[in-house]
């Protein structure tokens, strides 16, 4: 955690400053705890607040966020970006679906928090995958073990959240192709093991499984997204590696897609039986 570690202090004490003794607890999840984090991976942080937030502490958390989250754009210093989520312990424990969230901030919405937004509280059926990991990972910055303060969320909950996500998922398809990839196969993992891994283990779990034609976009995202070389990129004498791209290939992703999505709804179809 030591190259992470003070921009995590950063966020801690951010977040301290934000809530004060309303934290009860930040826990880290991610790519940071399962696996490793990558080259372009986020800092995954979880806090559970003792009670619901007030719209000037979201105002003043974004701020700090704001600064903090980014590779040097706006504090000087190079950073990954953050992603942060708090939840209101009385909204997820006892757990009831859909959980509500407090705050949501990550760097793909900064456009829309610069031009004044400030994340709102909602409904997020997503929070019972994020919940699960939480609880799995069991890495505290701040407080007690995450499960002295969250409810292990149920199977069918969880089913039903991450499939619901899907038609989500595949909107972004042309835009995020490579998180898309991997997180249909994490979807498909789940569903089938009932169990929730790191994108990079739950392609290789999809690999072994798909048909040998429809494998090579979905090693290509694992690939990527573990940092290796992109054999399809051009070669360049730059220090800066080309930047990925999907031109040329959406045809055999989408029939990769339609492979996967099949999986899925089979599983999902099987489950409500």
């Amino acid at each position: 955690m030591s190259d992470h570690r003070p921009q995590l202090d950063q966020v801690l004490r951010l977040v301290h400053d934000v809530l004060g003794a309303e934290v009860a607890g930040v826990f880290l999840h991610g790519s940071a705890v399962f696996g490793g984090l990558r080259p372009d991976s986020d800092l995954d942080v979880f806090v559970v607040a003792r009670r619901r937030m007030t719209d000037r502490e979201r105002r003043n958390l974004l701020d700090g966020l704001l600064w903090i989250s980014g590779r040097g754009a706006r504090n000087g210093e190079p950073g990954r970006p953050v992603e942060l989520i708090v939840v209101a312990q009385g909204d997820v424990r006892p757990w009831r679906y859909p959980p509500r969230c407090e705050f949501l901030y990550g760097e793909w919405l900064r456009e829309e928090f610069e031009r004044g937004e400030v994340p709102a509280p909602e409904a997020m059926p997503d929070l019972a995958p994020l919940i699960t990991m939480v609880l799995l990972g069991d890495t505290p910055l701040f407080g007690p073990p995450p499960a002295r303060l969250l409810d292990p969320v149920p199977h069918d909950d969880l089913r039903r959240a991450i499939v619901a996500g899907v038609p989500e998922l595949l909107a972004d398809l042309a835009s995020d192709t490579r998180n898309v990839l991997l997180t249909l196969a994490r979807v498909w993992t789940t569903l089938a093991t009932g169990t929730v891994t790191s994108k990079d283990v739950a392609a290789s779990w999809a690999l072994d499984r798909l048909p040998d034609r429809h494998r090579p976009v979905l090693a290509r995202a694992r690939s990527l997204y573990l940092g290796g070389r992109d054999s399809l990129a051009e070669p360049s004498d730059s220090e800066v590696p080309a930047s990925e791209s999907w031109d040329g290939e959406m045809q055999a992703v989408r029939a990769h897609v339609d492979v996967v999505v099949r999986a899925i709804e089979q599983l999902a179809e099987r489950d409500e039986r």
